[in-house]
C-alpha cells in the first residue's frame, strides 16, 4: 500500500511524526508536509505564481520525508504530480492534528483541506485530530485505536468518488475512552473572535509565535492594532447526540463521513428557478 501524509501543523509536529510511525506498518509512506504551520487554511492552495520552496529531508522517518513551503492541499497538489504522477496513492491520511477538528471547525481546518484535495482525486483520504493543542501532546490513543479505525474505514469505504473521513479523538486517558462512534459534523459558531494580541495567550498552550511562523517581536506599522482569533464556540441547539463534538466530550471517538459535493440535492428540486431566455 502507497500512503501519502501530510499536516497543516509543519513537518517539525510530533503529530504527523507519531502518524508517520503508526502508518508504516500498513505500507510504503511518503510524508510531504507544509514547511511552516498552516492552519485555518482550509483547501487554500498557493496561487499566483508565487515562489514555492521544496526541499527532500532523508534524516527524517520513517518513510520517505520532504517539506514544501506551501498549504497542506498544496503538498497533496505536489505529491500527485510528482512522487505519484503515474500512480495515485492507495491513501491519503493528513494529521495527527493538534487541536480538534470537529463540529464547525471541520470548515477551515488546514488537516481536512488536504483530506479534501485527495477526495476530489478520487482518493480515500482521512483527517486525523487530537482535541489538543500541546505541540508534546500524548498519541496515545491515537496509537492504540486508530489503526483499527484505519482498517474499518478500509473494509467499509464504499468507494464513492469525493468521500473523506473526519476522525476526532478526545484528549483524555486511553483507559477513559469509551469507544468509537459514527458521527455527523456538529453546528456551532465562534462568537468574540477577536482578542487582542497576548502571546501569553498561546504560551498557555505550549505554543510560541514561532511555531506559528511568527515573530516573538511584534511588529506593526503607525495605527495598526494587533489583534488574534481566539474566539468562544457557541454550541446550536438543534444538535444531535451523534453531532462529533458532543461524542467527544461524552468520552469517544468520533469518525464523520463527509462529502466534496456540497449540494443540497432536496433543495435543488424544490428550487423553481429554471428558465429559459429568449435570444
Amino acid at each position: 500500500m502507497n500512503i501519502l501524509l501530510t499536516n497543516d501543523d509543519g513537518f517539525r509536529a510530533k503529530g504527523i511524526h507519531v502518524l508517520a510511525e503508526i502508518m508504516s506498518s500498513f505500507g510504503d509512506v511518503t510524508v510531504i508536509a507544509p514547511k511552516k504551520h498552516q492552519s485555518g487554511m482550509g483547501m487554500a492552495v498557493s496561487l499566483g505564481f508565487k515562489q514555492v520552496a521544496y526541499k527532500e529531508l532523508p534524516e527524517e522517518g520513517p518513510g520517505t520525508w520532504s517539506y514544501l513551503d506551501a498549504t497542506p492541499a498544496s503538498c497533496i497538489k505536489y505529491g500527485l504530480n510528482f512522487p505519484f504522477l503515474e500512480h495515485k496513492p492507495d491513501v491519503i491520511v493528513s494529521g495527527i492534528n493538534h487541536g480538534s477538528n470537529a463540529a464547525s471547525a471541520s470548515c477551515y481546518s488546514g488537516t481536512l483541506g488536504a483530506a479534501r484535495e485527495g477526495a476530489l482525486n478520487g482518493i480515500l483520504s482521512i483527517g486525523v485530530s487530537l482535541d489538543s493543542l500541546n505541540p508534546d501532546a500524548d498519541f496515545s490513543a491515537v496509537r492504540k485505536f486508530f489503526p483499527e479505525i484505519f482498517r474499518n474505514i478500509l473494509d467499509s469505504d464504499p468507494k464513492k468518488s469525493g468521500i473523506y473521513y473526519n476522525v476526532n479523538f478526545p484528549c483524555i486517558p486511553t483507559a477513559r475512552i469509551k469507544g468509537v462512534r459514527r458521527a455527523c459534523q456538529g453546528k456551532g459558531v465562534w462568537v468574540r473572535e477577536f482578542r487582542e494580541w497576548d502571546p501569553e495567550r498561546l504560551r498557555h498552550h505550549g505554543i510560541t509565535p514561532e511555531m506559528l511562523g511568527q515573530s516573538s517581536e511584534a511588529i506593526v506599522e503607525p495605527g495598526e492594532k494587533l489583534y488574534m482569533m481566539v474566539g468562544d464556540f457557541q454550541d446550536d441547539p438543534t444538535n444531535t447526540s451523534q453531532a462529533d463534538h458532543h461524542l467527544m466530550a461524552e468520552g469517544y471517538i468520533a469518525v464523520c463521513p463527509c462529502m466534496i459535493d456540497s449540494t443540497d440535492y432536496e433543495v435543488a428540486e424544490q428550487l423553481e428557478i429554471d428558465r429559459n431566455f429568449a435570444e
